[in-house]
């Protein structure tokens, strides 16, 4: 009899609507908590990260992330590595994010061979939040070595 792998599912997190257009986010595994705001051009103070901030943000915490875990795989310094998020919402309706710009700035404790260096780019566009964007979001990722 052939035996297949369970998949084990847990619930990721606890969402609270706080009222006031905020939300408490509660992760379920380590009890974190982040709030959000509605953004100031729909109809919130801007005090908090925004959902679309989330995503946005999101998408360049799981490049460097994953980024990381190559560069201690290949013994890197890869502490210091900074990435700067620009979130672009469309002007029409609906609402959407349309583009999102990740700039990577690495120290000069980096040092890296040009083939390393190629392998990270390939990481980072391989990370799971962006295999999961809509393709109608415009990437624009500029590496700063």
């Amino acid at each position: 009899m052939r035996k297949f792998r369970q998949k084990i599912i847990a619930m990721t997190s606890s969402i609270i609507y706080k009222g006031n257009l905020r939300t408490e986010l509660t992760h379920l595994h380590s009890g974190s908590v982040v709030e959000t705001d509605a953004p100031i051009d729909n109809m919130g103070k801007g005090e908090r990260f925004s959902p679309t901030d989330l995503l946005a943000t999101s998408y360049g915490a799981c490049m460097i992330t994953t980024m990381a875990i190559k560069a201690a795989s290949m013994n890197l310094n890869f502490d210091g590595t900074k990435i700067d998020i620009t979130k672009i919402m469309s002007s029409d309706a609906p609402r959407r994010v349309v583009e999102i710009k990740a700039m990577l700035n690495f120290t000069e404790n980096f040092v890296a061979t040009t083939e390393q260096k190629e392998q990270l780019i390939r990481i980072a566009r391989a990370c799971p939040v962006e295999k999961s964007l809509h393709p109608d979001i415009k990437l624009d990722v500029t590496f700063n070595w």
